[in-house]
């Protein structure tokens, strides 16, 4: 029934974008037959993948936007930490600099860009690169460093010039695949066809809980081939951290009263639903302002930060935002002093089901020790 008084806006939506997908469909068609082409020439070997003498595993998705590529690239990097020399390579999306360049201590997003940031500072340890030529990236990054054992490629499912040898898909439990169209039209990078390239696929952003039977739906249908793993993860939210070195701790837990604190979740993520659903449990209000996916931060950005700061006005407040956009945020100049007290981070960690975990743990490692190589990666 609708609404006394206007029309039902929710189906004016659904027509409009209806609709504009019917216009986009002959975009899609051209872009279906470019992707299939391309793909084609490497399975028939017109473009050829290039192997390497050492561990590959690539991490990567299909859609467009954000399905949790960096916690799964980060997860593999613990799981093998312990045991061997793990380098990540990244294109480095939207970072300012150019070819190949070698992450350390004091680099910021704008010269690695803000995930691989977030990955060296997390894994000090781990050999952290970004380039956007991979296979120029695997030579330099094991030529700087041979006693690399093992390598992982972030958001490389495409990148088919580098022949993994486990290849990882994230799918977005929330935005499945199966059901979405290709560019422009819908969210797909290349056709749901492609999943026959992985050797592990992840549905992630899974609810907490989700029950056997949902599993069982959505494994029915990806209609994966029997030498395919299957494996569902959620995330796990860990305590808020300060973005600048100057914040306050975070204030102890404790139960809200006369609705404070006030949280302005700030985010520059693609889907930041998953993040306010959690501080909705947790908080009694939250004020959101967001940006688009590796969004830099300007003058204006913060203006616009500090004018919904001001106009909470004088209740107990935080500003909660990503670990990602920690990374941009902290090099971005003109920020309050106050606010910087204030601002805190959620770091992120994917979760397995115990079983699963274990199961996941065996087959990166078990591949890990079984190719990995004493070796020197030629220049030529």
């Amino acid at each position: 029934m609708k609404p006394i008084g206007g029309p039902n806006l929710t189906d004016e939506r659904k027509n409009s974008n209806s609709l504009l997908t019917a216009l986009l469909i002959p975009f899609s068609v051209v872009y279906g037959i470019g992707v299939f082409l391309r793909n084609k020439f490497f399975d028939t070997g017109i473009f050829t993948s290039r192997e390497f003498p050492l561990p590959i595993i690539s991490v990567g998705n299909i859609t467009v936007g954000g399905t949790g590529k960096t916690p799964h690239v980060e997860h593999i990097v613990s799981v093998l930490k312990d045991e061997f020399r793990v380098a990540v390579l990244s294109r480095g999306y939207k970072r300012k600099s150019s070819g190949f360049v070698l992450a350390s201590a004091s680099s910021d997003a704008e010269e690695v860009g803000d995930e691989p940031l977030q990955i060296k500072k997390k894994f000090p340890e781990a050999e952290v690169a970004v380039s956007a030529d991979r296979v120029g990236g695997v030579r330099k990054l094991c030529n700087y460093n041979k006693s690399i054992q093992a390598v992982i490629l972030d958001d490389a499912f495409q990148h088919r010039w580098i022949k993994p040898g486990i290849s990882v898909l994230i799918v977005d439990y929330n935005r499945p695949v199966m059901h979405d169209r290709l560019l422009p039209a819908g969210r797909l990078r290349e056709g749901v066809s492609s999943k026959e390239r992985a050797s592990i696929v992840i549905v992630s952003k899974c609810p907490p809980g989700i029950t056997p039977i949902e599993r069982r739906i959505f494994k029915k249908d990806m209609d994966l081939s029997p030498w395919q793993s299957l494996y569902f993860t959620s995330f796990s939210y860990g305590d808020p951290l300060p973005v600048f070195k100057e914040g306050d701790p975070f204030p102890a837990k404790k139960a809200s009263s006369a609705g404070e604190p006030v949280v302005l979740m700030v985010t520059g993520i693609a889907t930041p639903g998953i993040l306010k659903k959690y501080l909705m449990d947790i908080f009694p209000e939250i004020v959101q302002v967001s940006f688009p996916d590796h969004h830099n931060f300007t003058g204006k950005d913060i203006q616009r930060i500090e004018k919904e700061w001001n106009m909470i006005g004088n209740k107990r407040k935080l500003i909660i935002t990503t670990e990602k956009d920690a990374m941009r945020l902290q090099k971005t100049p003109g920020i309050d002093p106050l606010i910087k007290k204030n601002m805190y981070y959620i770091p992120v960690q994917v979760k397995f089901g115990e079983k699963n975990s274990n199961k996941f743990k065996k087959q990166i490692v078990d591949y890990v020790r079984k190719n990995k190589r004493n070796h020197i990666v030629s220049h030529k």
